[in-house]
């Protein structure tokens, strides 16, 4: 196999990875203001994730650098024609990250509830505008070719479009599956019952509008007949997570959801093979894998560093994720915490400031 497809098959596998975890994270923060009833439900969701998320994004980064390094000419026309998606996607993240960080350090409901929607916006943003840049991928960008550089000529409202448009629904609608089983797996009690209720209504309609998105791709843009097995392991995915969540067995319905994410990026990157960036102008003008690689001696390089430290990442993320298996429940939410927002009276110790409540 020669470098360039090898690092193509990898950025696919990095996009995979960002995509199964990050899935999660973005539904469960889709509901904490929807779905959790009160102040202690919240924390159980944000529990959820909180050991787990920040190595989650690890694979975004990871990604976005092989992208850099492998295929420098990708990363700069797809950062520059998608510059304010991205730039929307990168703003919501770090409202994310502030929202999970911040909201415990002032015990006051206010404080909480406005970063409890912060996250909440911040997890549906990136959960909507991904899928709709990954569609634009499939179905081809308005590109040029203008003194030898691919250039974005459509602007960005030539990124939106029904297709596109469906594949921010279809993965927005998965992701909140993708939560929603998750929280069932992951919890006791009413939680883990009102979640499992809610995934099993949620893959329903994951399966119509994932489905009818998967379709139309393979049907209008993809080129390749053997598209069709990725395509039909995600139906039959989908199916299965309707049946298993029905069943209220959480574990195989997680999986199944892992597995049609799984497909759905086979079929993504299926579908724009052999190009990074297709174009719908002209096909002539389309970015391909090798014009757009770096040098053999910068592959080369980066397949030993590869070859390294991917088995240590992976296999620190799955000790992180084994250590933290234990089910939360509301039960094990103590009393409030953060900093008080006003200064506590003690008799016989005058006032107090910034008292401290664990």
């Amino acid at each position: 196999m020669d470098l360039p497809l090898l690092w193509f098959l990898l950025i696919a596998v990095l996009w995979t990875g960002y995509l199964v975890l990050e899935g999660f994270d973005f539904g469960v923060g889709m509901l904490l203001k929807p779905f959790a009833r009160d102040e202690k439900e919240r924390r159980v969701l944000l529990r959820s994730i909180g050991p787990v998320w920040d190595g989650n994004e690890v694979w975004l980064l990871t990604a976005g650098g092989a992208t850099f390094a492998a295929f420098p000419e990708w990363y700069a026309t797809m950062f520059s024609g998608m510059y304010l998606p991205l730039l929307l996607i990168l703003l919501a993240l770090i409202v994310r990250v502030c929202a999970l960080e911040w909201r415990a350090k002032i015990d006051d409901p206010v404080w909480r509830g406005r970063w409890d929607w912060a996250h909440t916006i911040g997890a549906w943003v990136p959960a909507v505008l991904w899928g709709v840049a990954f569609a634009n991928l499939v179905q081809g960008m308005e590109i040029e070719v203008i003194d030898g550089n691919h250039q974005l000529v459509g602007g960005f409202f030539s990124l939106l479009t029904p297709f596109t448009l469906l594949g921010g629904a279809m993965t927005a609608v998965v992701f909140l599956t993708h939560g929603a089983v998750f929280l069932a797996l992951k919890t006791t009690g009413e939680v883990r019952e009102r979640a499992g209720t809610l995934a099993q209504r949620l893959s329903v309609v994951s399966v119509v509008v994932a489905g009818a998105w998967a379709l139309w791709a393979q049907l209008a843009f993809s080129a390749h007949a053997w598209t069709w097995a990725p395509l039909a392991v995600a139906a039959l995915a989908l199916v299965g997570v309707v049946v298993t969540t029905r069943a209220r067995r959480e574990g195989w319905a997680f999986t199944l959801n892992a597995v049609a994410i799984v497909a759905a990026v086979v079929l993504i990157f299926g579908t724009m093979f052999p190009n990074v960036m297709p174009s719908s102008i002209d096909p002539a003008f389309s970015l391909s894998i090798r014009a757009a690689a770096s040098s053999t001696a910068t592959l080369q390089v980066m397949s030993v560093v590869a070859l390294v430290l991917v088995p240590v990442v992976l296999a620190y993320q799955g000790w992180t994720y084994w250590v933290f298996r234990k089910r939360i429940s509301t039960r094990e939410i103590g009393g409030h915490e953060g900093l008080s927002p006003q200064p506590a009276r003690s008799e016989g110790l005058g006032e107090q400031r910034g008292t401290l409540i664990r």
